[in-house]
């Protein structure tokens, strides 16, 4: 099976993009774990460049990565991915995130907090509900944070793995082909922007964004569409042409659906004193999902002449990614309240935060693939692959193998490679 590597280089970016918009949480005035004593308005329009679609495109590629597992192997891989995604899970929930919900109560308990860490860790196990705000707001613990994407993945794998063996072969094949239809040319556009545009505005004034999984339902909505996008259209080479050859306009709506956002939300003296006019707020959430999806088409459709390029850095970089994802925002949350006291300007302090997150996160990753029992508690197979390429077996990492044409698994190597382009 041959890699395919643009959604690995767009993946990297993504997972990149993350340790940015985080370090760029502790400026802005939007609730987080710990917050800058500056913390302001002006960071936040920088902010809403990746905030409609930055985790949507994670979703997708998660989608098409699921179908070349299921294609390549079949057998197995929820098995596999249930190890992969719920194992680390429980392990950062365990050691990775209580750091962040203690300085959360160190900073923000109202009176402060008088216990000392083994106190809170002690609380955090008990599933102590009483660190409580002025509003009477409780955090939940124990909690997930950051982490919320494993098992919201795991989920739409199980959706997958459940239309894999549940579909006969070719009820799945027609599917895919008439997605494939759907898909192709303007369609490769309109298609999922209408999908996103009818989720925002049915369900997101309904459904806060709780990431607590079971009440969460306007994230579902647009979560499981792109991950069903990626996963239909996997195969389908007309809509990643179509992506490519419509990159250029999708770059232009998702610039101008932006400039409308920060508009509406940020130059035109809308607050919460004087809201936005719900007729407006009604387009507003229309441009939202335009962005989202012609952001993600436009970085796809750029991407993909990349498909073949592949480099040692890439291969190492891949499977880093996700020991630095589980890892990067405990890192920026422990440096951000450790720097504090320092009084760094915001700028020089972002631009440390940012280079030292990565830094150490990096450095674990060096230490982690080396010893057996860690690796799979960072989302890494138990050996280090012995090729230059690393395994199917890492997270989200999909391969080019094209369907037999039942919609099953293509088990024969040669088959794969005889119709691969």
């Amino acid at each position: 099976m041959q890699r395919r590597h643009d959604l690995d280089r767009v993946r990297l970016f993504a997972f990149a993009l993350l340790v940015l918009y985080h370090v760029g949480m502790y400026y802005v005035t939007w609730d987080w774990h710990v917050k800058s004593p500056v913390a302001s308005l002006a960071p936040e329009p920088f902010m809403l460049l990746a905030s409609p679609w930055r985790m949507s495109l994670l979703f997708l590629i998660s989608g098409v990565a699921t179908a070349y597992m299921l294609e390549g192997t079949g057998a197995g891989v929820l098995r596999r991915r249930s190890r992969q995604l719920l194992l680390p899970l429980l392990f950062g929930m365990l050691v990775i995130v209580p750091p962040q919900a203690y300085l959360q109560v160190v900073e923000q308990l109202p009176g402060g907090y008088a216990g000392g860490g083994l106190d809170f860790y002690a609380k955090y196990l008990r599933g102590y509900h009483g660190f409580c705000d002025a509003a009477g707001d409780c955090l939940a613990l124990p909690t997930w944070n950051h982490l919320w994407f494993l098992p919201y993945l795991w989920c739409y794998t199980l959706m997958a793995w459940l239309l894999w063996h549940g579909l006969p072969a070719p009820a799945l094949a027609r599917l895919r082909a008439w997605s494939g239809r759907a898909l192709q040319g303007w369609g490769a556009l309109l298609v999922p922007f209408l999908l996103l545009t009818l989720a925002r505005l049915l369900l997101v004034a309904r459904f806060e964004q709780s990431h607590a999984l079971l009440d969460d339902w306007y994230n579902h909505a647009q979560y499981a569409s792109v991950f069903l996008i990626g996963f239909l259209a996997a195969f389908n080479e007309g809509f990643w042409r179509s992506l490519q050859r419509l990159r250029w306009p999708a770059l232009l709506l998702a610039a101008a659906s932006y400039a409308l956002l920060i508009h509406a939300w940020y130059f035109s003296g809308h607050d919460d004193a004087h809201p936005v006019p719900e007729t407006l707020r009604l387009w507003l959430r229309g441009a939202w999902a335009l962005d989202q999806w012609c952001a993600i088409a436009a970085l796809l459709g750029f991407a993909y002449r990349w498909r073949d390029a592949d480099s040692p850095l890439l291969r190492y970089l891949s499977l880093a990614v996700f020991p630095l994802y589980i890892l990067h925002q405990t890192v920026i949350v422990v440096l951000a309240h450790a720097l504090k006291p320092l009084h760094i300007p915001a700028p020089a302090e972002a631009l440390l935060l940012v280079a030292a997150t990565f830094a150490l996160c990096l450095a674990a990753h060096a230490v982690i693939r080396r010893i057996g029992w860690l690796r799979p508690l960072f989302g890494l197979t138990r050996h280090a692959p012995a090729s230059a390429s690393p395994p199917g077996g890492t997270v989200d990492a999909p391969r080019r193998a094209p369907p037999s044409g039942t919609g099953k698994a293509a088990r024969s190597p040669a088959t794969a490679d005889s119709a691969a382009d």
